[in-house]
């Protein structure tokens, strides 16, 4: 049977004085709402999607021209003294890079590509760490559950102790351990409760809720039905799916392209001007030239001798090297994590069905069976204390076991590139 969360803070007047210093609104959080606020408003994911943007930047920024320049100059050949006239220039100059724009703009798709990729494995991330976040969030209100029928329990017996003590039924000794049980649950009770809104704090972390006064709580349950998965169907879905291994596989065509970019840098660029210049009349009695205008056109040609060093290229093709290998290395990785998780959620699936073969009402038949008996002075109080310790302690593993089921389902599809988790 599921069970909906409730959050006790006012049955305990500690507990209620600590809720009055730190008030909070709760607000009840369904987890099909709290994935889509996560998707929506978690501001570590809105980091990363402009990301993309950055890249789409990068791609226009990849397509830009060489600028032509302008030049202009001036000269005067002693004309004041010698007669020897003044000349006015000007050159409009570009410089040509055969390829390499091209090579660039590639490289910045592919980049913008990986961009993509790696935006999609992050959210693939953090939709896994924000369900166990949530699942997180419900244990704990669980574990605070226990201790609190734990503590009922006990400062039930307490205070009977009390009255049995002033009426000579029992000894001292006997109320004043009740007494220090009743204390000591207490303070475990107050420390679940401090678990459990850090837990619930967690989750205004990932929707990035800035309202301090806001307090959500999870409604949802621990209990996940049991699965089958094909072991080979998993693999070849993570093969497929799997958002880091399409960034791995990017990253070597990001490679390839990186090295297409170091060979075109290597291409010999030229300059082409065209000029116009003005020279005024020359009036010098022994090389008197009249005035005239004249027009230029040049090729400039580097002398590539930089290309005798290949580093660049030798670089460019160990990075393409390097990443086929974690190309490689990431589909083996992800083989096994399917396998190990696979393996993890089986077994925690068969530890669960073990809790649930009565397990849990055969320990609660004992400690009520133990205080029917210590109320008629049948069985001491020590036993009475072990049973209700073992009780707990049962209570506690198969909520932890519940948690680590769930969780293990959201790793398994985690890594297998599939997700159909829901919390219920």
């Amino acid at each position: 049977m599921k069970k909906r969360i409730i959050l006790w803070i006012a049955l305990l007047p500690g507990v209620a004085a600590q809720a009055q210093t730190l008030h909070r609104t709760e607000c009840p959080l369904g987890y099909d709402q709290y994935i889509g606020r996560v998707w929506r408003e978690n501001l570590s994911y809105a980091a990363e999607k402009l990301n993309v943007r950055i890249a789409d930047a990068e791609v226009k920024a990849a397509g830009v021209f060489n600028d032509p320049q302008f030049g202009v100059e001036y000269g005067n050949n002693a004309d004041r003294r010698m007669q020897m006239g003044q000349s006015v220039s000007a050159e409009l100059s570009k410089t040509f890079s055969p390829g390499k724009r091209a090579a660039r703009i590639d490289l910045a798709r592919s980049e913008q590509e990986l961009s993509g990729a790696l935006l999609e494995d992050y959210f693939r991330n953090l939709r896994a760490e924000a369900t166990l976040a949530y699942l997180d969030a419900v244990k704990q209100a669980e574990l605070f559950r226990v201790k609190q029928d734990a503590y009922e329990n006990i400062r039930k017996l307490a205070e009977g102790d009390s009255v049995k003590y002033t009426l000579g039924k029992i000894t001292r000794v006997d109320d004043i351990q009740s007494g220090l049980e009743a204390g000591m649950m207490y303070n475990e009770l107050l420390q679940a409760r401090t678990d459990l809104h850090n837990a619930f704090f967690a989750l205004n972390l990932q929707t990035a809720t800035f309202d301090r006064d806001t307090l959500y709580v999870p409604s949802g349950s621990l209990h996940m039905p049991e699965r089958t998965f094909d072991p080979d169907r998993l693999v070849q879905s993570a093969l497929d799916n799997r958002a880091d291994l399409a960034a791995a596989l990017k990253d070597t065509e990001v490679a390839r392209r990186a090295l297409t970019v170091a060979r075109r840098e290597r291409n010999m660029d030229f300059d082409v001007s065209l000029g116009v210049n003005h020279n005024t009349e020359v009036r010098n009695e022994i090389a008197p030239a009249p005035r005239f205008n004249g027009v230029t056109v040049g090729l400039s040609v580097p002398l590539k001798f930089s290309n005798l060093n290949k580093g660049t290229v030798q670089a460019a093709k160990y990075r393409i090297q390097q990443a086929e290998a974690r190309y490689r290395q990431a589909e083996l990785e992800v083989q096994t994590e399917v396998l190990q998780n696979l393996r993890q959620y089986l077994s925690l699936a068969e530890q669960v069905r073990r809790y649930e073969t009565g397990l849990l009402e055969k320990a609660k038949s004992v400690i009520d069976g133990k205080i029917y008996s210590y109320d008629r002075g049948e069985t001491p109080l020590l036993e009475v204390l072990n049973a209700q310790r073992t009780y707990d302690d049962l209570r506690t593993a198969y909520i932890e076991t519940l948690y680590d089921h769930a969780a293990a389902l959201v790793e398994l599809e985690r890594s297998a590139g599939i997700w159909d988790v829901v919390v219920e």
